[in-house]
């Protein structure tokens, strides 16, 4: 295997940004047998406030960098790479990839890390998680951020993303990778170069044959099987949460469009809502603009005694 060069330009975008603190694997289980879930961990061991980010359907934790190093400064942080992604592992059978397993790996990891109430914060795949896991009888959500998702995902959303995930593309550099996510994720926003570049880098890994997505292709398979040919919903979840919430939306997005919004604000109506003008799905979370509101619901929002 030849050694990946990284050229000056994806080298300076990587090197400015914010690194976490640490890092984890911890093994869970499944019905085939044991997988390593790994994640970064920012911020104080020590803090009282403890945060979960959890990314999209095939990204991984290192999306939360920029949110995370604001975070970090008065809280704990950790982004799990879910099963599948990233440094984790993947599963030999793919039917394994589910919303169940995904969860239970959650709840070994927030074990693993002493969290014993923290807030959610979950973008797409990880805002489905975040509002099954809110809406089961003693939840350990305190505070749940969902960023672009409802409890259901409209039809012509999951054709789209269906197009472009699917068996493994090669590319022979990481101007290939990056041009291909500009190309599939041009919803996504905003994005900068460096941005982009940052994503080229944490979102392949090297074989063989070339650089690959640091992704199981399999993922897409039980995917398309729930969302699409099963009528997913996460209604009667949804309808019994209690704790706080906060929705993000992206005014361009397929996935949480203005009417499912509005239905979510009408069946709960303590939940609140914030939209990103011309941004698609989904909102990156990585300029102040779209952090600074996350911060402020926080402080705003925080229990007047922690337990």
């Amino acid at each position: 295997m030849n050694t990946m060069i990284i050229n000056d330009r994806f080298a300076h975008a990587t090197r400015s940004a914010p690194k976490p603190q640490r890092s984890g694997r911890i093994k869970c289980i499944s019905r085939h047998g044991f997988h390593d879930l790994a994640y970064v961990d920012w911020g104080r061991k020590t803090s009282a406030e403890k945060i979960l980010c959890v990314h999209g359907l095939t990204r991984n934790g290192r999306d939360f960098d920029a949110l995370a190093s604001q975070l970090s400064k008065s809280a704990r942080v950790v982004c799990p790479d879910l099963v599948g992604r990233g440094k984790s592992d993947w599963f030999d059978d793919a039917s394994d990839y589910h919303l169940l397993q995904y969860n239970m790996d959650i709840t070994v990891l927030a074990a693993k890390v002493g969290f014993e109430k923290f807030d959610w914060i979950g973008t797409s795949l990880g805002g489905l998680m975040g509002i099954s896991l809110a809406g089961v009888n003693n939840s350990p959500i305190r505070r749940l951020v969902i960023n672009d998702v409802g409890p259901t995902i409209p039809t012509s959303a999951l054709h789209r993303i269906s197009r472009y995930m699917g068996g493994a593309e090669f590319f022979q550099s990481l101007d290939e990778v990056e041009a291909h996510l500009r190309e599939t994720l041009s919803p996504f926003g905003p994005m900068t170069d460096p941005d982009w570049a940052r994503m080229a880098v944490h979102s392949s890994i090297e074989t063989d044959q070339g650089l690959v997505m640091h992704h199981d292709p399999g993922i897409m398979q039980n995917f398309r099987r729930y969302s699409m040919f099963m009528h997913f919903s996460l209604w009667k979840y949804w309808d019994k949460i209690t704790c706080p919430v906060l929705i993000l939306r992206g005014t361009e997005s397929d996935f949480l469009t203005e009417s499912l919004l509005t239905r979510m604000l009408n069946r709960l109506p303590h939940a609140e809502a914030i939209e990103f003008e011309g941004v698609g799905h989904t909102p990156t979370l990585n300029a102040q603009n779209q952090i600074e509101p996350i911060l402020e619901w926080l402080e705003r929002t925080r229990p007047v005694a922690e337990d």
